[in-house]
């Protein structure tokens, strides 16, 4: 019989091989790599954030591309790739989903009302504490994006985890987003008209309808006979969706770097900002919850308003601001409230969905 002082003393050399192929098992490493990727997504940070992080730092060392024009351009092709966005989302927005959640005409109003109304009031009401011009640029951006529609694919996503009412998720991002067109612009005229000389509401709102409206009409339209295909490449179209967004980030941020429009903006300037946005985010949620409760919704109403009632399209900002900031030089300054806020609601609104899934549903009596 072996003690186990024996092989101690032995330095059993096949005990000491196991040790050092643990030690060195490029499995564990893809473990603990794939444990932390899978940590960042709980608390929101996914890929697509990371590479908007990555971009901005990017634009900062290497701007010059960015700021190019031409044919092929980034700019240029940044433009076409976003009516291919609206092309492909027409392409996989069914008719009879659309239909699904016609209905429920209280939760629309509530949601669009939150998305379109509400939201630009409030960020209007603080607009008297940002009258220094160091301020003004981020308060325009803020206002930018409390007019902004919902967002799409997150809002649904979001309402699945946390089991509300999946239809109507569906039904008014798709609607806020086509609102948006139109109602972004109005908003925006009230203070581009008086610091823009040139702004012209009929002629945004006609490009617009060309670069966003046109193309997800085409794609509804073609959607019997494409739908199909394009749902079964969602995933790839998805990645489409967000190289193109990065590539207008980089371009926008490239410029605002170039002419060094962050120059008056501290770390801490950030940072406050940052808190700012999370401040705004909590005012509608809380504000939309009050609302669904007075109106008596049930559970899987008050979901999908609280989710596509509190969110901000990036995608839309970041279309949107090429076409109503063309020339301006201060598009990254204006961008950047809509970037904070889109990834700390992605990070709250994932946090909340999670906790929702977890409650138990109560199945409510007749």
């Amino acid at each position: 019989m072996i003690k186990k002082s024996d092989l101690k003393a032995s330095g059993n050399p096949n005990l000491k091989k196991t040790t050092k192929e643990q030690n060195n098992n490029p499995l564990q490493e893809i473990s603990v790599f794939k444990r932390t990727k899978v940590l960042l997504a709980k608390a929101g940070l996914d890929d697509f954030l990371i590479a908007l992080i990555f971009v901005i730092v990017l634009a900062y060392l290497w701007p010059n591309p960015g700021v190019k024009q031409g044919t092929f351009s980034i700019s240029n092709l940044a433009n076409y790739g976003i009516s291919a966005i609206f092309f492909f989302y027409g392409l996989r927005l069914s008719p009879e989903k659309f239909r699904a959640g016609l209905s429920n005409w209280k939760l629309h109003l509530t949601v669009h009302s939150a998305t379109f109304l509400l939201f630009p009031l409030m960020v209007l009401f603080f607009h008297r504490f940002f009258r220094d011009e160091s301020t003004e640029l981020l308060w325009m951006g803020t206002f930018f994006l409390a007019a902004l529609p919902s967002t799409v694919s997150s809002s649904v996503v979001m309402v699945s985890i946390a089991r509300g009412n999946l239809p109507a998720a569906i039904f008014n991002a798709s609607v806020s987003s086509l609102l948006g067109v139109f109602i972004t612009p109005l908003w925006m005229g009230l203070f581009l008209s008086s610091t823009m000389g040139d702004y012209n509401l009929w002629e945004v709102i006609g490009k617009l309808m060309l670069q966003v409206l046109f193309p997800v009409l085409l794609g509804i339209a073609l959607y019997s006979r494409l739908g199909a295909t394009a749902e079964r490449y969602k995933k790839q179209l998805k990645y489409f969706d967000q190289f193109i967004i990065l590539m207008i980030v980089y371009t926008s941020f490239s410029e605002s770097f170039a002419e060094k429009m962050f120059s008056a903006f501290s770390l801490a300037d950030i940072v406050i900002l940052g808190i700012l946005m999370i401040t705004l985010f909590f005012l509608m949620y809380f504000l939309i919850l009050f609302i669904s409760r007075m109106l008596g919704f049930n559970r899987e109403d008050k979901i999908t308003a609280l989710f596509c009632g509190s969110k901000k399209s990036l995608v839309q900002g970041t279309v949107m601001s090429k076409v109503l900031f063309p020339l301006s030089t201060n598009l990254g300054v204006i961008l950047l409230p809509i970037m904070l806020y889109h990834a700390l609601q992605l990070i709250l609104v994932s946090i909340i969905a999670q906790a929702m899934s977890k409650q138990p549903l109560v199945v409510e009596k007749e």
